[in-house]
């Protein structure tokens, strides 16, 4: 697959989810980009805002399989991974896998669960594989985690620890529609006269996989290379931050600027692409020192900051 035949996918992609989802273009391709790049996304924000509907659409698009998992106080981590069943037929313990073996895992309201709970996500996404009682089990690709979190400020919440927030690979929230975009939804609504949104799969799942694989065409120019290794290492010389982004964090900037460079039609990375999606690949990865949460400071500030700081280089386009 080539680079544009990957634009027009993710096109159609794009353009099929928006059916459901309403006036959150920007929002939904960063979500694809997160699935185009093999990563996983945490979507932050209030109840209500269709983040459930969102990752509901994108399986229906997509073909891929889909599970969700609400994430509650008393949710134990073996009904995320699965467990073994003694089955009396047999005289043998049965391994049955839990709702973790899909391509599209919903984690809804991730942070309701203990760490407990909320670690057993850890070697899957970051290995694509699950070991239950010594027993490796592998997962099929695509593999990707879309989670939604509630503000930590609200009640029985457990905020997810530096280390699993680390293993998405970008965070974004969805944020209020506008008066004309939510009257839209509620005019959809009326015509439709029903609930639910049917929506028609676009791409299949072989599909999907070679608009994986086609995003290692796309070109990085080692000034460019070195434009993302001095962005993240600002974050740990920052004023106010704790600690900053691991190599991690350059990782999720070359694989998130090469979808957006993708998807805007070009085989090659430039700056724009990467500030485009800095705040979402890195902020997350930020901790704060105490004295920037009273002066209402956010991590997504510092690394906007950042972006005027750090001297942005010329690239010229790849000799064909």
């Amino acid at each position: 697959m080539t680079v544009d035949e990957l634009r027009k996918h993710a096109a159609l992609i794009l353009d099929e989810v928006e059916r459901a989802i309403v006036g959150k273009r920007e929002t939904l391709e960063l979500v694809l980009l997160g699935l185009l790049a093999d990563g996983h996304v945490l979507i932050e924000d209030f109840p209500g805002l269709a983040k459930t509907m969102m990752a509901r659409a994108f399986s229906q698009v997509t073909t891929l399989g889909f599970a969700r998992i609400q994430f509650t106080p008393d949710l134990m981590p073996a009904d995320v991974t699965g467990s073994s069943i003694y089955d009396q037929r047999e005289g043998d313990f049965e391994f049955r896998p839990g709702p973790i073996f899909t391509n599209l895992l919903l984690a809804d309201e991730i942070n309701r669960a203990p760490p407990k709970t909320q670690a057993a996500l850890l070697e899957a996404m970051q290995e694509r594989q699950v070991t239950v009682e010594g027993t490796t089990n592998l997962l099929e690709r695509p593999f990707f985690v879309l989670a939604t979190q509630n503000p930590i400020e609200y009640e029985g919440t457990y905020p997810l620890p530096e280390a699993q927030l680390d293993r998405f690979l970008l965070r974004t929230g969805v944020g209020y529609l506008s008066r004309e975009h939510e009257w839209e939804v509620l005019e959809r609504r009326i015509e439709r006269e029903v609930d639910e949104v049917e929506l028609n799969a676009v791409v299949d799942h072989e599909t999907l996989l070679e608009m994986q694989r086609a995003l290692e065409q796309v070109h990085v120019d080692e000034t460019l290379g070195l434009y993302i290794v001095d962005l993240v290492a600002a974050t740990r010389q920052a004023a106010g931050v704790q600690v900053g982004s691991s190599p991690r964090g350059s990782l999720a900037l070359l694989k998130l600027a090469r979808g957006k460079a993708a998807l805007s039609g070009r085989d090659y990375v430039v700056p724009e692409d990467v500030k485009a999606v800095a705040v979402a690949a890195l902020a997350h990865r930020l901790t704060l020192r105490p004295e920037l949460w009273v002066q209402n400071l956010r991590a997504e500030d510092i690394v906007r900051e950042l972006l005027e700081q750090v001297p942005t280089p010329a690239i010229e386009p790849p000799r064909s």
